[in-house]
């Protein structure tokens, strides 16, 4: 469900407020109101339709309101914890910078689904995946294994560092910041928004050019002519 939620999120991201159902409903409430609104609005809807109405509901909300994120978030979290890594997701997706608050304020409301908010926020932000993981395991701290699986899950490329870890790892629960911490791989999934750092070309050095030798004139009416480089004479006209 994680692949496809952020597939269907990135093919809608140039959604236009007037596309989205929901768009006029939340923007006739205050911005007080923006969050439990938005929970209203996925709680009722029905079972079939609910993952594409809390997709549509974040971005409309977010929308109006991106420095509530976090908040519209948790408070749909809250109400429905099933939705609560779709909501962070698609939230992430359109503020990406938030991408630690948000998976925080959904995972303090939902504590059950913290495993599928990581999986689902680091899918969206790979290179952030420390950060999310660390700030999840901060609020749900008895989720070490759910949260590192969802790591694993988002990033194939830390699958084998992480169960090496693992592997030594002596107790119940394992603390995310240890296992995380010596991992050293880097997602190879592109974060959006970031560029490869162009290859610059070597300096290239030329050869001084030869020195030219001086042009000798003659004093006025000694009719030598003029001494060219390289031992020529030119008559005077």
């Amino acid at each position: 469900m994680a692949v496809a939620l952020v597939a269907t999120v990135k093919l809608s991201a140039g959604d236009t407020p007037a596309a989205n159902p929901f768009f006029g409903t939340l923007s006739t409430v205050s911005p007080a109101e923006l969050p439990a609104k938005s929970a209203e609005l996925v709680s009722q809807a029905d079972s079939k339709n609910r993952l594409e109405t809390t997709i549509n509901v974040v971005k409309a909300a977010v929308g109006l309101n991106p420095a509530a994120a976090a908040q519209i978030v948790g408070t749909i979290a809250l109400s429905t914890p099933k939705m609560a890594s779709v909501a962070a997701a698609t939230a992430v997706a359109l503020v990406p910078e938030q991408a630690v608050a948000i998976a925080r304020a959904a995972a303090a409301a939902a504590p059950s689904e913290a495993g599928r908010i990581v999986e689902a926020v680091c899918r969206v932000v790979p290179s952030a995946y420390k950060e999310v993981a660390d700030a999840v395991a901060g609020v749900v701290p008895g989720a070490g294994k759910a949260i590192l699986a969802g790591v694993s899950a988002a990033i194939p490329s830390l699958q084998e560092p992480i169960a090496k870890v693992l592997a030594g790892y002596s107790g119940g629960n394992p603390s995310v910041p240890d296992v995380l911490g010596p991992t050293s791989p880097t997602p190879t999934t592109p974060t959006p928004g970031l560029t490869t750092p162009l290859a610059i070309a070597p300096a290239v050095h030329f050869a001084p050019a030869p020195p030219v030798s001086p042009v000798n004139y003659s004093s006025p009416g000694s009719g030598s002519g003029v001494e060219l480089p390289g031992g020529h004479t030119s008559s005077p006209p």
